[in-house]
C-alpha cells in the first residue's frame, strides 16, 4: 500500500494508481531485452492470466501467434527486469489462459502495485497512439530514448505524455459535508466536487471557480489533502478540503444534477474505495469519529 500523509495527519490516503514499484532507467534499451516482462493492453483493459491469483505480466511478449500492430512502450524496470506494454490487435484470439479485464475491475483482485502498473500500461499505450504524428507538421514521430517523450524528426518538436491537472474538494459546514451527483454516476451515488484546472489558473482559483460554477457556493480555508494520478484517461487529481463560507446551493444542471449537505450518519452511496474522492470523505468521517 502506498500512503501519502499530510504533516500531523494520522489518516493517510492510499494512492492506488501511483506507480512506485517501477524505476525508469534512461536511456531505455534500444531493443527489448530477453527476459523482459510484458503487460498486454486491449482498450481500457489488460490481458491477465486468470486464476486464484490473477497475473498481469506475460514473461514472453508478442509472438507470431500474437502479433503487435500498435506501439510498444517501455514502462520501467521492476527490480532488475525491464517491463514493457504492447497493444493486442482486436481481431485475433487472446493468448491461451488469458482474459481481458478492465483496470478498474482489477482493484481488490491483485496487489495495488500491479493495479497501478496495469493502469500505467493502458495510459502509455493510449499516449503513444495519440502522439504518433507531429501536431505541428504532421511527420511521424520517433521515440526519445533518453526520456519519456516522442520527437518529430522533421521540425524537432518534442511531445510528452499528456497530464491533465484537476482539483477535487470536500466542502464542510459544521458537522456536514457537501456531496453532489453527476449525471454520469451510477444510480444514487454521490461524490465531492471536481473539475479540470484551466489555463492561467492556480489550483486555489480552480477550487473557487468549480465550486461556484457547479453548486453556487463560496468556500474558504482551502487546505491541501493529497494527490492521485488518475488514469481515466490522463488526470492528476489534486485533493483539497475547504469550508463553506456563503451562498445557497444552486446546481448547474450540467455537471451536477443534485447536491446537498450530509451528516456522517446519513451518507448516500459513495465512490469506490480506490478513489481519492472516497479518501476525502473517509478522512472527514474518521476525523469526526476521533472526536467522540
Amino acid at each position: 500500500m502506498k500512503y501519502h500523509t499530510a504533516p500531523g495527519d494520522p489518516l493517510p490516503h492510499c494512492a492506488v494508481f501511483s506507480v512506485t514499484t517501477l524505476t525508469r532507467r534512461f536511456p531505455e534499451p534500444a531493443t527489448v531485452p530477453a527476459g523482459a516482462l510484458w503487460v498486454l493492453v486491449s482498450g481500457q483493459g489488460v490481458a491477465i492470466r486468470d486464476g486464484d491469483i490473477p497475473q498481469i505480466y506475460a514473461e514472453s511478449g508478442p509472438s507470431p501467434a500474437v502479433p503487435v500492430t500498435g506501439p510498444v512502450e517501455y514502462l520501467g524496470h521492476r527490480g532488475t527486469t525491464p517491463c514493457y506494454a504492447a497493444e493486442l490487435p482486436e481481431d485475433i484470439p487472446l493468448p491461451e489462459g488469458r482474459v481481458i479485464v478492465g483496470v478498474r475491475e482489477l482493484y481488490g483482485r491483485i496487489p495495488d502495485e500491479d493495479v497501478a502498473i496495469a493502469a500505467f500500461a493502458v495510459r502509455m499505450i493510449a499516449s503513444a497512439k495519440a502522439s504518433r504524428f507531429c501536431g505541428r507538421c504532421g511527420t511521424k514521430t520517433v521515440p526519445v530514448l533518453t526520456e519519456r517523450a516522442k520527437r518529430c524528426p522533421a521540425c524537432g518538436l518534442v511531445v510528452y505524455p499528456r497530464i491533465s491537472p484537476a482539483i477535487i474538494v470536500l466542502i464542510t459546514r459544521g458537522e456536514e459535508c457537501l456531496l453532489a451527483r453527476s449525471p454520469r454516476f451510477p444510480n444514487g451515488m454521490h461524490s465531492v466536487i471536481a473539475g479540470f484546472v484551466e489555463p492561467g489558473e492556480t489550483l486555489e482559483h480552480a477550487v473557487h471557480r468549480e465550486v461556484k460554477e457547479e453548486v453556487g457556493l463560496v468556500v474558504k480555508n482551502i487546505r491541501y489533502f493529497a494527490s492521485e494520478p488518475w488514469p481515466f484517461p490522463d488526470s492528476l487529481m489534486i485533493g483539497f478540503i475547504a469550508e463553506y463560507a456563503a451562498g445557497e446551493i444552486e446546481i448547474d444542471n450540467n455537471e451536477i444534477v443534485s447536491a446537498g449537505w450530509f451528516g456522517r450518519d446519513a451518507l448516500p452511496p459513495l465512490p469506490a474505495p480506490m478513489s481519492i474522492s472516497r479518501a476525502l470523505i473517509d478522512r472527514w468521517v474518521e476525523r469526526g469519529n476521533l472526536r467522540h
